[in-house]
């Protein structure tokens, strides 16, 4: 589908709207998406066959001391992303330490077993149950 040979014209018009706080077919943000909502144009049009459009609105964008509406979503995005980073970070860091001591408590645990099974394959265990006494109080 080849575009209508109005589309760049309508595309500056709707840039000039849009800078001007008078958008009419958009919420007037200062996108790519607005924009081309604006001109009634797909927003491939701006991504793909106008590209020097695209770009102009930026500049004017910032030229004006504007930042563009995706860049602040960005931006917030990535210190959005930093503290989640930060945090997984710390909470890598615990469930590092906390490995080690649970691989100590393991290899403790399996010496002590170790211990436990010599003990009991012995022909005259050392281990001998006790013999369990009565708690105060409670008839048998």
């Amino acid at each position: 589908m080849s575009p209508a040979p109005d589309e760049r014209d309508r595309i500056r018009a709707a840039m000039d709207r849009i800078l001007q706080g008078t958008a009419q077919h958009s919420n007037g943000a200062l996108t790519i998406v607005a924009l081309a909502q604006e001109a009634g144009v797909p927003r491939n049009a701006l991504t793909q066959r106008h590209l020097d459009l695209k770009n102009d609105f930026y500049v004017q964008v910032r030229a004006r001391g504007q930042t563009p509406d995706s860049e602040i979503r960005l931006r917030r995005q990535i210190v959005k992303l930093k503290e989640l980073r930060s945090k997984d970070a710390t909470e890598l860091a615990q469930l590092r330490t906390d490995v080690e001591h649970l691989v100590r408590a393991v290899n403790q645990l399996t010496a002590h077993n170790r211990q436990l099974l010599h003990a009991l394959s012995q022909p005259a265990p050392p281990v001998q149950a006790l013999p369990t006494q009565p708690h105060p109080g409670r008839s048998l």
